[in-house]
This record gives structure tokens, sequence and C-alpha cells, in this order.
């Protein structure tokens, strides 16, 4: 009898043991299959950080950050002036613009020059670029003239990182109208603006609105789906908004059952985010 039970046992023990040891096996590859996980995966509440460009001074400090919390943001270039005489697309910073593209970001264009939209004409686009040897001084761009504002800096960030820059873009200080948003359209760039809720004011005076009362206010109002915007260093705020407000506000977002997507994953944005932007 004890050899019959024994012998009768004998598939189950099988069975367990095969259990156990994929068991074993999954455990031993779940960090790899993390790893292969799009940073979005599972990601049921997303909201959408984006940084336009700024100074730059806070840049090292904005993608440490992100890299510390595991955030994927969206990031819209223009050539703007940085506190070391240069601009935000020079040689000095294509090696953080080249890691952060390894990080796995986003990034769309945000016009060369930084030209905010003033209106339209017969002509084109009036324009006042804030960047440039004509920052300041009105222009009027016709439709090829503002394409290749758009295209400078695909080309650019192409060159400085190996890879391609996703098709969209962003207005400089939000500012469109129907026919700027036709004319962007007409050589293949979608527009992406931000939620109200997403505004998150560290382009405002601190001293009227300090960084504890914008983290506040951010933490109350932010809801799924919104796009977020902040920039990479504002010349007018005298206490900077990052990375004082960055990381708490990304724990506490996350602490409320928010997550962070690029805007390759937005249910509206994600084809044209997504979409490798050729260049010339």
């Amino acid at each position: 009898m004890r050899r019959a039970n024994s012998a009768a046992s004998r598939p189950w023990r099988r069975r367990l043991r095969a259990l156990v040891q994929a068991l074993v096996q999954a455990f031993a590859l779940a960090p790899a299959l993390s790893a292969a996980l799009p940073a979005w995966a599972g990601c049921d509440k997303p909201v959408y950080l984006s940084f336009d460009t700024g100074h730059m001074g806070v840049a090292p400090l904005v993608a440490q950050v992100l890299r510390d919390e595991g955030v994927k943001a969206t990031f819209f270039l223009a050539a703007e002036r940085t506190r070391s005489g240069g601009h935000s697309l020079d040689d000095e910073w294509a090696p953080w613009w080249r890691a952060l593209a390894a990080d796995g970001h986003a990034f769309g264009s945000h016009t060369w020059d930084h030209d905010v939209w003033q209106a339209d004409t017969g002509a084109g686009h009036r324009v006042r670029p804030t960047q440039g040897p004509q920052a300041g001084k009105p222009r009027v761009l016709d439709a090829a003239a503002y394409c290749r504002e758009l295209e400078r800096p695909a080309e650019r960030f192409a060159a400085m990182t190996g890879r391609p820059m996703g098709s969209i873009w962003r207005a400089p200080a939000g500012r469109v109208s129907p026919a700027l948003l036709a004319t962007a359209k007409s050589c293949g760039w979608t527009h992406v603006g931000w939620t109200d809720a997403g505004f998150l004011g560290d382009e405002l005076p601190s001293e009227r609105f300090p960084n504890a009362e914008l983290l506040r206010r951010a933490l109350q109002r932010v809801q799924p789906g919104d796009v977020l915007l902040a920039h990479l260093g504002i010349w007018s705020r005298r206490d900077p908004w990052a990375p004082a407000v960055l990381q708490p506000l990304i724990r506490g977002l996350k602490a409320r059952g928010l997550c962070f997507a690029t805007l390759a994953e937005h249910p509206v944005h994600g084809a044209a985010a997504a979409a490798p932007r050729a260049v010339r």
C-alpha cells in the first residue's frame, strides 16, 4: 500500500515541482519584463506633463527629477536665450537633449525664434519674435516662412540627437488663429496647447504667486487628461518654480492615483506626437 500511495502521488509532485519552477522563472524575469514595458503601461488616469524651453538654468534639475520619479514628459523646443549667452539648442545643450531623447521623452516644435502670433494679414501672419536677431520686432511671415520656423527646431533636434521630433507644435504664449493653425496643418504640424487646470503658473511673478500656492492650486485642480505646462526657466520669476514645485507636484499627483504619459500616448494628439518628423 505504501508503494501504491507513493506511485499515485508522483504525478501530483511533478506538477507541483513544475509550478514552483515556473514561478521562480517568472520572478526572475519580472524586472526585465517591467523594464521593457513603456512608462505609460497600466496608466489609466494619465496627465501629460510638458515643458517649453526657457533660459535653461533649471533644465538639468528638471531632467534629474523626471529620472528620479520615473516620469516621461513632452518638450517643445525653441532657440531661446540662455544664461550662458547662447541659446537652448546650441552645442552646449546638445548632450542634454541627446540624453533626454534617450530617456524616452517626446518632443515638438515651439518655433525657432519663439514667434508670438499677433494678427493675420493679407500677406501672411504678423508675429513678434522674442528670440533671435529680430527679437521684439514684429514681422509678417507667409505660409512658407512660418512653416520654416516650425521646421528649424525639428532639424536641429535631429542633428543633436539622431532622432526625429514628433509632428506636434505649441504656439509661443499659446496664441493662435484659425488661419495660423491651418498654415501649420498644411505643412504637417498639429497644435497642442494645454488645459486650463494644466497651467502650472511658473511664468507668474513669485511675489504674487509663491511656489507653495502654485503647488497647492495644482494639486487641487489637476484632473486625469489634463495637459500640464511648465518651462525650462523663466527670466522674470525670482523664485524658480522648478525643481521646488516639480517633485512634490509629481509625488502629490501620484498619491491621488494619477499617472504620467507623454503626448505620444494622448487619445487625440498621440498619432501626431508619435509621427516622426521628416527633415531635410
